[in-house]
C-alpha cells in the first residue's frame, strides 16, 4: 500500500474511525463534486445503486454527474448502521427537488466494502423515493457539508 494514495481512517475499523470514515463520505458527496466524489473508491471499485451498475471511477463520475443534474439543492446525511473489519454499513437520507420544484426525501442503505489503502471497493445502495412537501423538509443549511451542531438521522426522528 501506497501511503500517498491512501484515504484514511484504514481498515479494520473501529467505532470512532467507523463514524469518521462516514462522515468523511457524507461531506464529500454533499460537496456534489463527481470527480472529487470518485477519489474516494478504487479504480475499479463495483456498484449496485438501485437498478444501476457501474464499475470504475469514470461510470461512477458520469453516473454522479447525471444525478446532481436531476437531483437539485441535494443535501444528504449519513448515520452509522455497522462494522466490522474492512466493511461499514450506513442508512442514509437525503432532500432534492426536480427541475418542476417537487420535492423528495430519500432513504436507503448501503454496504460498503473497503480496500487496505481504506478506498471504497464496493458499493450496494438501496433507495426509495418519498414525495414530501416543500414545508416538510428538514435539512435547511447551506449547500455543502452539514454543519456539526446540525441534527442527524436519529435526532431527526427519521
Amino acid at each position: 500500500m501506497n501511503a500517498e494514495n491512501s484515504r484514511p481512517p484504514l481498515p479494520p475499523f473501529d467505532y470512532e474511525s467507523a463514524i469518521k470514515k462516514v462522515r468523511l463520505a457524507e461531506d464529500g458527496w454533499n460537496s456534489r463534486d463527481p470527480g472529487k466524489v470518485a477519489l474516494a473508491y478504487t479504480v475499479d471499485s463495483v456498484w449496485r445503486n438501485r437498478a444501476e451498475f457501474a464499475t470504475g471511477r469514470g461510470e461512477i463520475i458520469a453516473f454522479l454527474t447525471r444525478k446532481w443534474a436531476k437531483e437539485l439543492d441535494y443535501r444528504l446525511i449519513k448515520e452509522l448502521w455497522a462494522f466490522n473489519g474492512d466493511r461499514i454499513a450506513v442508512r442514509f437520507a437525503y432532500e432534492w427537488h426536480d427541475d418542476s420544484g417537487n420535492w423528495f426525501r430519500s432513504y436507503g442503505n448501503e454496504n460498503w466494502e473497503f480496500a487496505p489503502d481504506g478506498l471504497m471497493a464496493h458499493r450496494f445502495a438501496c433507495i426509495n423515493d418519498l414525495p414530501i412537501r416543500e414545508s416538510e423538509r428538514k435539512y435547511h443549511w447551506s449547500l455543502g457539508r452539514r454543519p456539526d451542531d446540525h441534527p442527524g438521522l436519529s435526532d431527526l426522528g427519521l
